[in-house]
């Protein structure tokens, strides 16, 4: 692929984007920005389903690439699809879901990332999931009625599944906060949220805080813990 570093295909459901395994992240980002942005007109604002292929990709890539789509083009992502024989099935029936839950997480329409850095005494609040490309810092709150990702350092205090949704979950890249309420669950840095498995310790290693038990669980991303909580 050295003169096509992405290649995307499309079915009536959804994107099929085929990635360079050669090329850095940054550089790869930037591809697929131009791509999409010369393909801008021909997608026009449609909603689709996305599967990367390729390369193999964590969660924090794939929603990097997905914000470098969405920044390019009118489309909106409406999920993830992983890569199987029954793709074009997964992708009509994600697209079925989106129309009867509108506030799916990933539903990537204006008001769904905020791009900066929350300081101490600022507030972000969103009526559905929110993606952040920034930190969150000590003092700044964030309110979701769904989940919340942070592509940077979470310190402040996040309240996710406000309507009282105990399903929702936080991710980050450093999780570091202060206080997480997930539903009507409450974990302070000092209570040290508990964890499933004696690991150890670490400390940059991206991570997902979810209920279990009427307990709030912070473990570190992995396919497993993803399948573990039905994301």
């Amino acid at each position: 692929m050295a003169n096509q570093p992405v290649i995307i295909k499309s079915n009536k459901y959804g994107l099929i984007v085929i990635l360079d395994a050669q090329l850095s992240l940054e550089e790869l980002k930037e591809k697929v920005g131009e791509k999409f942005q010369y393909s801008a007109k021909f997608f026009g604002e449609a909603q689709m389903a996305v599967c990367f292929q390729g390369r193999k990709l964590s969660l924090v890539e794939e929603m990097e690439l997905v914000e470098v789509i969405t920044t390019n083009c009118q489309i909106q992502i409406v999920s993830i699809i992983d890569e199987n024989e029954d793709l074009e099935t997964k992708m009509q029936k994600a697209l079925e879901e989106r129309e009867e839950k509108p506030s799916d997480l990933m539903n990537l329409q204006d008001g769904r990332f905020y791009k900066g850095t929350l300081r101490s005494g600022q507030v972000l609040e969103s009526e559905t999931s929110v993606i952040i490309l920034g930190d969150v810092n000590p003092g700044a709150r964030v309110i979701s009625k769904g989940n919340v990702i942070v592509l940077g350092t979470l310190k402040g205090n996040i309240f996710v599944g406000a309507a009282g949704n105990e399903s929702a979950f936080v991710a980050a890249l450093s999780m570091e906060p202060m206080q997480i309420r997930i539903g009507d669950v409450i974990a302070r840095c000092s209570d040290g949220a508990p964890a499933k498995k004696k690991k150890k310790k670490t400390e940059d290693t991206p991570k997902i805080a979810y209920v279990e038990d009427g307990n709030i669980y912070i473990e570190p991303i992995t396919k497993e813990v993803l399948n573990d909580i039905n994301i």
